[in-house]
Protein backbone atom coordinates (compact mmCIF):
# COMPACT_ATOMS: atom_id res chain seq x y z
CA UNK A 1 0.00 0.00 0.00
CA UNK A 2 1.44 3.20 -0.94
CA UNK A 3 1.89 6.28 1.64
CA UNK A 4 0.49 9.24 1.21
CA UNK A 5 2.43 12.73 2.05
CA UNK A 6 0.62 15.99 2.72
CA UNK A 7 2.63 19.50 3.48
CA UNK A 8 0.95 22.25 5.28
CA UNK A 9 2.58 25.48 4.78
CA UNK A 10 1.53 29.17 5.12
CA UNK A 11 0.62 31.05 1.80
CA UNK A 12 3.62 33.43 0.51
CA UNK A 13 3.81 36.19 -2.19
CA UNK A 14 5.68 35.18 -5.02
CA UNK A 15 7.13 32.07 -3.20
CA UNK A 16 10.72 30.86 -3.28
CA UNK A 17 11.87 27.85 -4.90
CA UNK A 18 11.43 25.17 -1.77
CA UNK A 19 7.94 25.88 -1.51
CA UNK A 20 7.24 24.41 -4.55
CA UNK A 21 9.47 21.32 -3.79
CA UNK A 22 7.39 20.78 -1.11
CA UNK A 23 4.05 21.15 -3.16
CA UNK A 24 5.23 18.89 -5.82
CA UNK A 25 6.50 16.18 -3.08
CA UNK A 26 3.09 15.84 -1.27
CA UNK A 27 -0.07 14.35 -2.64
CA UNK A 28 -2.09 16.99 -0.62
CA UNK A 29 -1.00 20.54 -0.18
CA UNK A 30 -2.60 22.62 2.39
CA UNK A 31 -2.54 26.29 2.25
CA UNK A 32 -2.28 27.39 6.16
CA UNK A 33 -4.33 30.52 6.11
CA UNK A 34 -6.31 30.46 9.35
CA UNK A 35 -3.20 31.70 11.71
CA UNK A 36 -1.77 34.05 12.95
CA UNK A 37 -0.24 36.59 10.31
CA UNK A 38 3.45 37.09 10.84
CA UNK A 39 4.49 41.03 10.23
CA UNK A 40 8.21 40.29 8.94
CA UNK A 41 7.37 36.96 7.52
CA UNK A 42 7.38 35.83 3.88
CA UNK A 43 3.10 36.70 3.68
CA UNK A 44 3.59 39.97 2.00
CA UNK A 45 6.65 40.33 0.66
CA UNK A 46 9.98 38.33 -1.60
CA UNK A 47 12.91 38.87 -3.00
CA UNK A 48 14.05 39.23 -6.67
CA UNK A 49 17.38 39.85 -8.12
CA UNK A 50 18.26 43.14 -9.99
CA UNK A 51 21.91 44.54 -11.80
CA UNK A 52 22.31 46.23 -8.23
CA UNK A 53 21.55 42.77 -6.29
CA UNK A 54 18.53 42.04 -4.13
CA UNK A 55 15.72 44.05 -4.54
CA UNK A 56 12.95 43.80 -2.19
CA UNK A 57 8.88 43.77 -3.47
CA UNK A 58 6.60 44.22 -0.72
CA UNK A 59 2.89 44.74 -0.37
CA UNK A 60 1.91 47.11 1.86
CA UNK A 61 -0.63 45.61 4.50
CA UNK A 62 -2.94 46.84 7.35
CA UNK A 63 -1.14 45.15 10.64
CA UNK A 64 0.14 46.81 13.27
CA UNK A 65 2.20 45.08 16.49
CA UNK A 66 -1.41 45.49 18.35
CA UNK A 67 -3.25 43.59 15.24
CA UNK A 68 -2.88 40.29 15.10
CA UNK A 69 -5.40 39.07 12.39
CA UNK A 70 -5.32 35.88 10.68
CA UNK A 71 -3.51 35.76 7.64
CA UNK A 72 -6.65 35.50 5.26
CA UNK A 73 -8.12 38.51 7.12
CA UNK A 74 -5.17 40.90 6.21
CA UNK A 75 -6.01 43.64 4.08
CA UNK A 76 -3.50 45.43 1.52
CA UNK A 77 -2.86 49.02 1.88
CA UNK A 78 -3.98 50.24 -1.32
CA UNK A 79 -3.50 53.73 -0.71
CA UNK A 80 -0.15 53.41 -1.69
CA UNK A 81 0.93 52.24 -5.79
CA UNK A 82 2.53 48.84 -5.21
CA UNK A 83 1.18 47.36 -8.23
CA UNK A 84 2.39 49.79 -10.20
CA UNK A 85 5.99 49.33 -8.68
CA UNK A 86 5.95 45.72 -8.52
CA UNK A 87 5.27 44.99 -12.46
CA UNK A 88 7.51 48.17 -12.81
CA UNK A 89 10.61 46.45 -10.94
CA UNK A 90 10.07 42.77 -12.60
CA UNK A 91 9.68 44.47 -16.17
CA UNK A 92 12.85 46.31 -15.30
CA UNK A 93 14.88 42.99 -14.36
CA UNK A 94 13.69 40.54 -16.34
CA UNK A 95 13.03 42.29 -19.73
CA UNK A 96 16.29 40.58 -21.08
CA UNK A 97 15.93 37.27 -20.00
CA UNK A 98 15.37 34.26 -22.12
CA UNK A 99 11.97 33.57 -21.08
CA UNK A 100 10.14 37.22 -20.28
CA UNK A 101 8.02 37.35 -23.22
CA UNK A 102 6.57 33.70 -21.79
CA UNK A 103 5.79 34.31 -18.03
CA UNK A 104 5.38 38.40 -17.99
CA UNK A 105 1.36 38.31 -19.15
CA UNK A 106 0.46 36.34 -15.55
CA UNK A 107 1.74 39.61 -13.64
CA UNK A 108 0.17 42.17 -16.46
CA UNK A 109 -2.83 40.73 -15.22
CA UNK A 110 -2.47 40.56 -11.74
CA UNK A 111 -1.05 43.76 -11.00
CA UNK A 112 -4.05 45.24 -13.52
CA UNK A 113 -6.90 43.71 -10.95
CA UNK A 114 -7.40 45.79 -7.86
CA UNK A 115 -7.04 42.88 -4.64
CA UNK A 116 -8.44 44.04 -1.02
CA UNK A 117 -7.25 40.73 0.81
CA UNK A 118 -3.27 39.46 0.66
CA UNK A 119 -4.40 36.14 0.67
CA UNK A 120 -5.75 36.51 -2.89
CA UNK A 121 -3.16 37.90 -4.58
CA UNK A 122 -0.62 35.42 -2.95
CA UNK A 123 -3.10 32.52 -4.00
CA UNK A 124 -3.35 33.73 -7.88
CA UNK A 125 0.22 33.65 -8.17
CA UNK A 126 0.46 30.57 -6.14
CA UNK A 127 -2.11 28.95 -8.48
CA UNK A 128 -0.82 30.34 -11.57
CA UNK A 129 2.67 29.78 -10.93
CA UNK A 130 2.11 25.63 -10.01
CA UNK A 131 0.79 25.18 -13.21
CA UNK A 132 3.10 27.02 -15.15
CA UNK A 133 5.75 24.06 -13.39
CA UNK A 134 3.02 21.28 -14.42
CA UNK A 135 1.39 20.88 -11.66
CA UNK A 136 -2.13 21.56 -13.10
CA UNK A 137 -3.45 18.64 -11.23
CA UNK A 138 -1.80 18.56 -7.98
CA UNK A 139 -4.85 19.22 -4.66
CA UNK A 140 -4.25 22.84 -2.90
CA UNK A 141 -6.62 23.14 0.16
CA UNK A 142 -7.06 26.08 1.87
CA UNK A 143 -6.90 25.31 5.57
CA UNK A 144 -9.57 27.55 6.71
CA UNK A 145 -12.30 25.66 4.22
CA UNK A 146 -11.38 22.46 6.38
CA UNK A 147 -13.39 23.47 10.09
CA UNK A 148 -10.54 21.91 11.85
CA UNK A 149 -9.88 24.02 15.38
CA UNK A 150 -7.31 23.37 17.97
CA UNK A 151 -5.72 25.94 20.48
CA UNK A 152 -2.57 23.03 20.17
CA UNK A 153 -0.95 23.62 17.31
CA UNK A 154 0.73 20.29 17.03
CA UNK A 155 -2.46 18.69 17.90
CA UNK A 156 -3.99 20.82 15.24
CA UNK A 157 -1.29 20.07 12.38
CA UNK A 158 -1.61 15.70 13.51
CA UNK A 159 -6.22 16.65 12.71
CA UNK A 160 -5.47 17.81 9.50
CA UNK A 161 -3.10 14.66 8.21
CA UNK A 162 -5.32 12.10 9.60
CA UNK A 163 -8.47 14.23 8.14
CA UNK A 164 -6.66 12.90 4.28
CA UNK A 165 -5.12 10.07 5.90
CA UNK A 166 -1.51 10.82 5.89
CA UNK A 167 0.83 8.74 6.61
CA UNK A 168 3.75 11.18 5.65
CA UNK A 169 3.87 15.14 7.06
CA UNK A 170 6.30 16.70 4.55
CA UNK A 171 7.45 19.52 7.23
CA UNK A 172 10.44 22.16 6.60
CA UNK A 173 13.57 22.39 7.79
CA UNK A 174 12.62 24.81 10.41
CA UNK A 175 9.97 22.46 11.98
CA UNK A 176 12.84 21.38 14.16
CA UNK A 177 12.03 23.59 16.39
CA UNK A 178 9.10 23.23 17.19
CA UNK A 179 7.68 19.82 15.94
CA UNK A 180 6.63 16.69 18.77
CA UNK A 181 8.17 13.93 16.25
CA UNK A 182 6.93 11.45 19.05
CA UNK A 183 3.19 12.69 18.56
CA UNK A 184 2.67 11.90 15.28
CA UNK A 185 4.45 8.76 15.26
CA UNK A 186 1.65 7.80 17.99
CA UNK A 187 -0.92 9.18 15.60
CA UNK A 188 0.72 7.12 12.72
CA UNK A 189 2.06 9.56 11.04
CA UNK A 190 5.96 10.06 10.22
CA UNK A 191 7.49 13.69 10.27
CA UNK A 192 9.80 13.96 6.69
CA UNK A 193 12.04 17.06 6.71
CA UNK A 194 12.80 18.78 3.72
CA UNK A 195 16.16 20.40 3.93
CA UNK A 196 16.02 22.02 1.04
CA UNK A 197 19.35 21.99 -1.02
CA UNK A 198 19.20 24.72 -3.05
CA UNK A 199 19.95 24.66 -7.13
CA UNK A 200 22.34 26.69 -8.88
CA UNK A 201 21.11 27.67 -12.33
CA UNK A 202 21.97 30.74 -14.76
CA UNK A 203 20.67 33.90 -14.11
CA UNK A 204 21.23 37.80 -15.07
CA UNK A 205 23.57 40.02 -13.37
CA UNK A 206 26.25 38.09 -12.53
CA UNK A 207 26.78 36.27 -9.66
CA UNK A 208 24.61 33.87 -8.54
CA UNK A 209 22.42 34.58 -5.75
CA UNK A 210 20.26 31.97 -3.87
CA UNK A 211 16.72 31.92 -2.27
CA UNK A 212 15.28 34.47 -4.53
CA UNK A 213 11.34 34.46 -5.60
CA UNK A 214 10.24 31.75 -7.73
CA UNK A 215 9.74 33.97 -10.24
CA UNK A 216 13.61 34.65 -11.05
CA UNK A 217 13.74 31.15 -12.19
CA UNK A 218 11.13 31.27 -14.35
CA UNK A 219 11.81 34.05 -16.22
CA UNK A 220 15.83 32.87 -16.70
CA UNK A 221 14.89 28.88 -17.20
CA UNK A 222 11.56 28.69 -18.76
CA UNK A 223 10.35 24.86 -18.88
CA UNK A 224 13.36 23.63 -17.34
CA UNK A 225 12.25 25.34 -13.59
CA UNK A 226 10.58 22.02 -12.23
CA UNK A 227 13.49 19.69 -12.82
CA UNK A 228 15.78 22.56 -11.29
CA UNK A 229 13.80 22.67 -8.45
CA UNK A 230 13.94 19.04 -7.81
CA UNK A 231 17.39 19.11 -8.54
CA UNK A 232 17.23 17.16 -11.35
CA UNK A 233 20.70 17.08 -13.13
CA UNK A 234 20.13 17.19 -16.88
Amino acid sequence: MSKKTIGILQPGYLPWLGFFEQMYKSDVFIIYDDVKYDKGGWRNRNRIKSAKGIEWLTIPVHVSLTNQPLILDVLIDNKINWRKKHLFSIKQNYSKSFFFSEYISIFEEAYSLEWKYLIDIDMFFILKLKDCLGMNNKEIIRSSSLNINDNNTIDRLVKICKLFDADIFYEGSSGRNYINDSHFLNNGIKVQYQDYKHPIYKQLYGYFIPYLSVVDLFFNCGKESLSIILNNKN
